[in-house]
Order: C-alpha cells, then sequence, then structure tokens
C-alpha cells in the first residue's frame, strides 16, 4: 500500500493528493479506484498545460510534470477545455465513449471535492458538464434451464467446492471480489456477511439450496493443512481462492456444461441470480440491496428495505431448492 501510494504522490501536486487522500480514507474506495482517479487526471492536467501554452508544444505527452499545478490553473478551467480534451482522447488517443465516460466522472468528482469538501472554489464550474452517451446494452444471463443444467454437470474433483460458488453467484448474485474475500466467519446460520464495494458490509439471507451447499463443502474443505485457515473457499494446494483462479473454475464448468464459455463469465452469473429474482417477484429496491447498489440508477437515491424482504427475496430464486447430485 505505501509502495502504491508513494508512486501517485510522488508524481502530484497538493491539490491533487489531498483529493486522492480523501477518496482513499474518508470514501473508502479501492486502491484501484483512486489509481485510475490519479491517471485520469493526470491526463487531464497535463493536456491543459499544453493547451494554455504552459510547456512547449513539442514537449512529450508522458513527461509532462504536473507538480506545479495549482487552484488558479485549476479554477481557471471551463467547459470548452473540458470538451477540447474529450475531443483530444477521441481524435488523438482513439478512446471509446466509455473510456471518455471514465475521464469525465474523474473530473466531476475532482471539481466536487474542491467545491464542496475542499472549499477552494467558490462555484463549481464543471455543474453542468455532460458525459459522452454510453450505449445501453441488455446484460447477458443464463435463463432457468441453463443455470439448472449448469449446476447438475458440477462433477469430479472439487465437486462440493465448485457447485457452492457457483450455487452462491446464482443465488445471492455476489460479485467475484466478495466470494474470494469471505471467511468462514462470514456464514452465519442463514445469513452471509459480505464485504461489497468501498468496504461496505450487507447482509444476505441464504436460501435452502445455498445452505446446503455451504454444509455440503464445509464437510470436506480442508482445515488442519489449510495456509489460509480463515478463507471460505480454498484451492487444492489450500490456499484462499483468487480472482483468477474462480473465473478460469467458472469458464471450465460452464466449457464441460455445453455452454458457450466465451459469453458468459462469473459476473454474467450475478446478472443471472438478479434476472431470475426480477422474474419471480423480487421487486427492484430489495434486489438493490441483495446486490449492494448503491443506487437504483445514476438519479436515485439508495434505498433499504427490510430483512423480512431480504429474506424473501434469497428464497424468491427458483433455484433455491436446487440439491447437489450424488456422487
Amino acid at each position: 500500500m505505501n509502495e502504491r501510494k508513494s508512486n501517485y504522490y510522488g508524481e502530484s501536486p497538493q491539490i491533487l493528493r489531498d483529493f486522492l487522500s480523501y477518496h482513499e480514507t474518508i470514501q473508502a474506495h479501492s486502491p484501484k479506484t483512486v489509481d485510475e482517479y490519479f491517471l485520469d487526471l493526470r491526463t487531464f492536467f497535463r493536456f491543459l498545460k499544453l493547451e494554455k501554452g504552459l510547456v512547449p508544444r513539442t514537449a512529450e505527452f508522458s513527461e509532462i510534470s504536473i507538480l506545479d499545478v495549482d487552484i488558479a490553473l485549476v479554477g481557471s478551467v471551463t467547459l470548452t477545455d473540458v470538451y477540447s480534451f474529450m475531443n483530444y482522447l477521441s481524435r488523438d488517443r482513439g478512446l471509446g465513449p466509455a473510456a471518455r465516460a471514465r475521464k469525465i466522472a474523474a473530473i466531476r468528482s475532482f471539481y466536487k471535492y474542491l467545491t464542496h469538501k475542499a472549499k477552494l472554489l467558490a462555484e463549481n464550474p464543471m455543474q453542468d458538464l455532460d458525459a459522452p452517451h454510453l450505449k445501453k446494452t441488455l446484460p447477458r444471463y443464463l435463463d432457468l434451464d441453463q443455470s439448472i443444467h449448469l449446476l447438475e454437470s458440477i462433477d469430479g474433483r472439487n465437486r462440493e467446492r465448485d457447485y457452492c460458488i457457483l450455487t452462491l453467484f446464482l443465488n445471492c448474485g455476489v460479485r467475484i471480489s466478495e466470494l474470494v474475500g469471505l471467511n468462514l466467519t462470514d456464514v452465519r446460520g442463514d445469513q452471509l456477511r459480505v464485504l461489497g464495494k468501498g468496504n461496505k458490509e450487507r447482509i444476505l439471507f441464504l436460501n435452502d439450496a445455498c445452505r446446503q451447499a455451504l454444509d455440503d463443502w464445509l464437510a470436506v474443505r480442508p482445515s488442519t493443512a489449510a495456509a489460509d485457515k480463515n478463507a471460505l473457499f480454498l484451492t487444492r494446494r489450500h490456499t484462499r481462492m483468487t480472482t483468477d483462479a474462480v473465473h478460469y473454475m467458472v469458464k471450465q464448468r460452464l466449457k464441460r456444461a455445453g455452454l458457450d464459455a466465451s459469453q458468459y463469465s462469473s459476473h454474467k452469473l450475478r446478472h443471472t441470480a438478479a434476472t431470475l429474482m426480477l422474474q419471480n417477484g423480487v421487486d427492484v429496491r430489495t434486489l438493490q440491496e441483495v446486490l449492494g447498489h448503491e443506487h437504483l440508477n445514476t438519479t436515485q437515491i439508495y434505498t433499504h428495505v427490510d430483512n423480512e424482504n431480504l429474506r424473501s427475496a434469497a428464497k424468491a430464486n427458483p433455484l433455491s431448492k436446487m440439491k447437489a447430485p450424488k456422487k
């Protein structure tokens, strides 16, 4: 962590270091998110210095220092400057709408911080900043029959473990990062403690299928030889499963089930869980909390629902009564 921090700290002016520290310590954003903010804003500041003639036009873009960026420069930026930056990213860098939208998000967040938190700007010049239009695509997911077929096809080595992982994906809609972070102590009867994005904790209620799959896995899970005695899911070498290991396992299980592994992934199984619950009567606000989404969309506020609704959501999944095939 310290080595990663020193990288952007050494290349950032104080105004940017404070912003990054705020997101990492107060907002509890992941190191990856903070790094992306740094890289996006560094690119933006380098572009500004070129456009405003603060460095020679012949300067190598990747070598432009941003250490002298201050509130005077930042406060002089207009919407026109940002749209010129977007044009540069599209024309000269070949970045698509999604990549440009991420940089817009970083700029918006930076100016919101300067205005509302640091109080360094009286007004936010990015208040009306538009993001590139993104084409909306429907998430790909397995239908009910495909989901049942995938679960019924699990056999061979690591059968109990892989069945349990796939069952949690398909019933609870957990993220892969949440799944690999699970510890034995996170399983509490019919409840599962999940640590989501931004270190936000939520409780999922386990239906019969999840509870049985967990019992079957825990019955064969190595304990005395485990390198990580706390990890819920272990590899054959008794180490905690990584995201790469889970991705690979999911792809292999999809292939063995005769499903197109190029079209589906662990994240698509999360989409599957969400879709199956919606199709079977779970309301969107309950699903929002099950999945750990902060917003229903970009304009709606986070909505809490009571525990009984969450428990009902877990049981409403049509895979909740699924049992592992016997050896």
